[in-house]
C-alpha cells in the first residue's frame, strides 16, 4: 500500500488554484475512485488514464486506487489534472522514479495513446508555479503558451507519458523566449486612410491621451468603424504589468497572445447580440467576458443602442472600478477590466437624423425611444461625444489624406508624458479631482456657467473638467484655461430632438 502527493492546479476564473493529488492503493477490486469535488470532465479522466498507462507500457493497477484532490472544498474542473493523476498513480505503484516529483507542477491532458496535450491558461499556471517555486511541466505547446510568465529555466517539456520511465531529471528544459518588442507600427491600419474626419480625429486624440470613454454618432457610411479600429494605433505600447494581465485573461480563454507580447493593446468589438455573461463574464465554469478581454486596450461597441439595455448597464461598475466581481455559490470571482470604452451609434433607427444628404423618416417618438435605449447612467460615464458627418465626395474620390496614426500618436504621447510630469508635482490625493485639474479663474467661471446651462450633474462636471485637463496637457499647459473648458463642453452629449429633425433632401 502506497501514498504519494503530486502538485497540480485547476483554473478558477483567471487564476490557477493549487491542487495536491494524493493517491492511495487500497486493495480490493480494480477501480479508480476520484474524490475531492471533481467535475464531470475530471471524472472522465479515469478511462483516459487507464488507456494511456496501457499504451505506454505501464501496468494498470489491479487493485483499488483512491485519488484525492485537495483541498476538498474547492471544485476541480478541466482536463489538466489528467497528467498529475496518472503520474501519482505511477509513482505510488513504483513504476517511475520519484526523484524531483515534489519540485514540479504537472499540467496536461492525456490522450488514449499516452500523448500529453496542452490546456488553456498557460500564463495562469506559470504564474502559480513561479509563486510556489516549482518547475512547470507540460507539453511543448502548453509551455510555449506561458510566454511572459515563465522562462526556459523553470519549465520542463513532457510530450508523452512514456518519457517519465527515466524520471523527471531526464526531461529537457524548454528554450528561452525572445525578448519583448514594443513595436506598434506593424499594423496595416492607419488614420491617414480616413478621409475628411479631422474633427473626429481630434476628439479621439483627446480620448486616447486621457483614457476617456468616447461615443461617435453619425449616419451609416460616415466612417465610425474605420475610426474606431484605428484607435489602438495611437495608444502607447502596453507596460509589462499591463501586458502580463492582458495575456493572463487571453490565455485562460484560449486566445492567442502574440500581439500582446509585442506590446499591442487588445481591441475587442463584440456583436450587439452579446449576452450579459459574454460581456462581463460568467458561465460554468466561470470565465472572463469581452470587458476583461479588452483589459489594457479598447472595448468597441458598434451600434450602441442595439445592445440590450441590461447588458449595457453592466458596464457601469467596471468603468468606475476597472474590475469585475462576480459572486457565485462557490465564491467570488474577480476579473481585471480596465479598458477604454469606444462606442458608435446611429442618431436614429434609420440613421439619417440630421444627415443633410438624406431624409429621416423616423418620428420624434421613435428617435427618442431609440436614443434612450443606452440609458442616462451609462451616457453620464462617457466623456467625449463627437458627431461624425458624411465625408466629402470629392475628398474621397481624390484620396485626400489627413493626420496619420504616427502624427496622432505623437500628440497622445506628448500629452501623456506632460500629464505624468504634472502629476509628479502634485499631491496624489488630488489627482483625478476638480481641484487637481488646476482650473484658472476664468476657466472655473465658465465651467460653472456651462454646468448650469447644460444641467450637468456632479459626475458630469468632474468628467468635463478632466477632459479640459487633458486638452491642456496636449499643449503642455499647467493650468486649464477657458478655451479648454469650452472645447471640453463641446464634447458633451447633444442627444436631443432639436433643430432640423428630418434633415433635408
Amino acid at each position: 500500500m502506497g501514498c504519494l502527493t503530486i502538485h497540480a492546479a485547476t483554473l478558477r476564473g483567471v487564476e490557477a488554484a493549487h491542487v495536491t493529488v494524493e493517491v492511495a492503493l487500497t486493495g480490493g477490486l480494480p477501480n479508480i475512485t476520484i474524490v475531492g469535488k471533481p467535475s464531470a470532465s475530471v471524472l472522465e479522466s479515469r478511462n483516459r488514464i487507464r488507456c494511456a498507462l496501457s499504451q505506454c507500457g505501464f501496468e494498470v493497477p489491479r487493485m483499488g486506487v483512491t485519488v484525492n484532490l485537495a483541498p476538498s472544498d474547492m471544485k476541480k474542473t478541466g482536463t489538466g489534472l489528467d497528467l498529475p493523476m496518472a503520474i501519482a498513480i505511477l509513482a505510488a505503484t513504483g513504476q517511475i522514479p520519484t526523484n524531483d516529483l515534489d519540485r514540479c507542477l504537472f499540467v496536461g491532458e492525456l490522450g488514449l495513446g499516452g500523448m500529453v496535450s496542452g490546456v488553456s491558461g498557460g500564463i495562469a499556471y506559470a504564474l502559480l508555479a513561479r509563486g510556489l517555486g516549482l518547475a512547470l511541466v507540460g507539453p511543448r505547446d502548453f509551455i510555449l503558451s506561458s510566454v511572459g510568465a515563465s522562462t526556459g529555466e523553470d519549465t520542463l517539456i513532457l510530450d508523452n507519458l512514456s518519457q517519465l520511465k527515466r524520471g523527471v531529471p531526464s526531461l529537457t528544459a524548454s528554450e528561452g523566449y525572445a525578448t519583448r518588442c514594443d513595436n506598434v507600427d506593424a499594423s496595416a491600419l492607419d488614420y491617414a486612410d480616413v478621409v475628411d474626419q479631422e474633427q473626429a480625429k481630434r476628439a479621439l486624440v483627446i480620448a486616447a491621451a486621457g483614457g476617456h470613454g468616447a461615443l461617435m454618432t453619425g449616419p451609416p457610411g460616415a466612417g465610425k468603424t474605420m475610426l474606431a479600429k484605428r484607435l489602438p494605433t495611437i495608444l502607447p505600447p502596453l507596460e509589462e504589468d499591463e501586458a502580463l494581465e492582458a495575456m493572463l485573461v487571453h490565455s485562460v480563454c484560449a486566445l492567442p497572445v502574440d500581439d500582446i507580447v509585442l506590446g499591442r493593446r487588445p481591441f475587442r468589438a463584440p456583436h450587439h447580440a452579446i449576452s450579459l455573461a459574454g460581456l462581463v463574464g460568467g458561465g460554468n465554469p466561470v470565465t472572463p467576458g469581452e470587458a476583461s478581454l479588452a483589459h489594457g486596450g479598447v472595448l468597441f461597441l458598434d451600434e450602441l443602442p442595439e445592445f440590450s439595455p441590461s447588458v449595457l448597464q453592466s458596464l457601469r461598475q467596471p468603468m468606475e472600478d476597472g474590475e469585475i466581481r462576480l459572486v457565485r455559490a462557490d465564491g467570488t470571482y474577480s476579473f481585471p477590466s480596465r479598458f477604454q470604452l469606444l462606442a458608435a451609434a446611429n442618431p436614429c433607427p434609420c440613421g439619417h437624423f440630421g444627415d443633410r444628404g438624406h431624409v429621416c423618416r423616423c418620428s420624434p417618438s421613435q428617435i427618442a425611444r431609440y436614443q434612450s435605449r443606452v440609458g442616462g447612467a451609462l451616457m453620464d460615464r462617457i466623456d467625449v461625444f463627437v458627431d461624425v458627418t458624411r465625408p466629402s465626395a470629392s475628398d474621397v474620390i481624390k484620396g485626400t489624406r489627413g493626420l496619420s496614426s504616427s502624427e496622432m500618436r505623437a500628440q497622445v504621447m506628448r500629452g501623456r508624458e506632460f500629464a505624468s510630469w504634472r502629476r509628479s508635482r502634485q499631491h496624489m490625493e488630488l489627482d483625478g479631482t476638480i481641484e487637481g485639474c488646476s482650473l484658472s479663474g476664468k476657466a472655473q467661471s465658465l465651467l460653472e456657467l456651462m454646468a448650469e446651462r447644460l444641467s450637468l450633474g456632479g459626475r458630469a462636471i468632474a468628467r468635463t473638467a478632466r477632459v479640459a485637463r487633458t486638452i491642456a496637457d496636449l499643449v503642455e499647459r499647467e493650468s486649464v484655461e477657458a478655451d479648454d473648458i469650452a472645447e471640453a463642453c463641446a464634447y458633451r452629449s447633444r442627444y436631443a430632438l432639436e433643430g432640423d429633425a428630418h434633415g433635408s433632401s
